[in-house]
């Protein structure tokens, strides 16, 4: 386990990766129809991978497994999915244009930045390399690095732990409301920027500190930096144009 590093006051921020910095979801649903292709299954589609977004791979697995009566061992499915994956990855991954700006400016302010993943920490840190956000974001958790998985609070107390930070000052992205309740559990605000926004209306969301209502489409760096700097100040104000408080 790494160590702490230094505490500074001030929000500091926590990404959620697959869906809300990067566009990673196609790659990893590709990864996982060729994967269960490789064991008989035919009929995996777009709408059942959605089932899974926000979920951990071994606990996506793990269900797929059981749904498709496949008798390989979830490691042996874990190891094939993370290969198909890096793969893909490494080919081609795409970080949302707002993101990266907020990811930018959040730098420049001297903001403490972490992703916090239910990818593996081989698929985090090929992406972060891939995309170019390492130079912004080098510190990264994933959930196999803890006991419990996304929706339990696990991932994000132990990414506050690294970042010498109180739960109570950090501030979390996400995309999906598994990761939304993960993140309340931990006691830490909270923007959820749907990446299906048909889920907004799910009750993670709903209670959500800032919710873009419509995703990705809807979110601007202005907006929540702007969000952000009035949470850090105590002021929780609107963010603009789609978005809610």
């Amino acid at each position: 386990m790494l160590g702490a590093m230094t505490s500074r006051p001030g929000p500091q921020v926590i990404f959620d990766l697959d869906g809300t910095l990067v566009d990673s979801e196609p790659n990893y649903y590709e990864a996982g129809r060729r994967l269960l292709a490789r064991y008989g299954v035919s009929d995996f589609g777009w709408e059942d991978h959605t089932r899974f977004i926000g979920i951990g791979t071994r606990e996506t697995l793990e269900t797929l497994r059981a749904d498709y009566g496949i008798d390989a061992p979830v490691d042996e499915l874990l190891a094939g999915k993370n290969a198909l994956y890096l793969e893909l990855a490494g080919a081609s991954t795409e970080v949302f244009g707002q993101m990266r700006v907020f990811v930018e400016r959040l730098h420049a302010a001297g903001v403490p930045m972490a992703v916090a993943s239910g990818s593996s920490r081989a698929a985090i840190g090929a992406v972060l390399a891939v995309t170019g956000l390492d130079a912004y974001i080098p510190l990264y958790v994933s959930a196999e690095e803890v006991a419990h998985g996304k929706p339990e609070p696990d991932v994000f107390l132990e990414t506050a732990r690294r970042m010498g930070a109180e739960p109570g000052d950090c501030v979390v992205l996400e995309d999906a409301p598994p990761g939304a309740a993960a993140a309340r559990a931990a006691g830490m605000r909270c923007i959820a920027v749907p990446y299906v926004p048909a889920t907004a209306s799910d009750p993670a969301f709903t209670a959500a500190d800032l919710l873009f209502a419509q995703g990705q489409s809807a979110f601007t760096a202005e907006a929540a930096y702007g969000w952000l700097l009035g949470g850090a100040e105590g002021a929780g104000r609107s963010a603009g144009p789609g978005a809610r408080p």
